[in-house]
């Protein structure tokens, strides 16, 4: 990764990773690459995303939404996994997803704990391309690369550092990522 830059990790979060029926492919080598990517680019700033729901979502089935149950705040689902919480810090860790009312996908709107958001921090940081891994390639990884590319950054997403809910899903997204101008690493 070079100068100039910054990794944002979306939704490496336990209930993608492990639970049950939102536990999604290629989780667990997600997160154990971006560990590694992590500490093999120390000067590189890691800017965590994460659903943070409250517990009557509507994005929930009992809501009338599509998912279950999903990274509940204060709950261990909601949670980044245990390898990457050394590298998380207060500041660079954005919410998403906070209004019951609002399904919200993409962290680029997502608030850290002074209420900036990813990309006013990602501004303030010089960073002019941005490199993303995370869970799950056909929502929240896309939605989140496609903001940040459409706000004048560039993207590169890294394939490795990816899971997705289906795999014929998380390969037609990069396809279209492919189309659409993205570097797919």
């Amino acid at each position: 990764m070079e100068t100039g830059s910054a990794l944002v990790v979306v939704d490496e979060l336990y209930d993608f990773i492990d639970g049950g029926s939102l536990a999604c492919g290629h989780s667990v080598e997600a997160v154990e690459y971006t560990k590694k990517l992590i500490e093999a680019n120390p000067e590189i700033p890691a800017l965590f995303v994460c659903d943070h729901h409250p517990a009557d979502h509507s994005s929930f089935a009992e809501q009338g939404g599509p998912w279950p149950p999903h990274c509940v705040a204060g709950t261990r689902g909601g949670e980044v996994h245990d390898a990457l919480k050394p590298y998380v810090v207060e500041e660079l860790t954005f919410n998403k997803g906070c209004d019951a009312a609002v399904e919200q996908y993409s962290g680029f709107d997502g608030r850290n704990a002074a209420g900036q958001s990813l990309a006013e921090v990602l501004k303030t940081l010089d960073a002019t391309c941005v490199y993303v891994v995370g869970i799950a390639t056909e929502y929240c990884v896309y939605n989140t690369a496609n903001d940040l590319k459409n706000a004048g950054f560039t993207v590169k997403v890294i394939e490795k550092g990816l899971g997705y809910v289906a795999e014929d899903g998380h390969i037609e997204t990069l396809k279209k990522m492919r189309e659409e101008g993205f570097t797919i690493l």
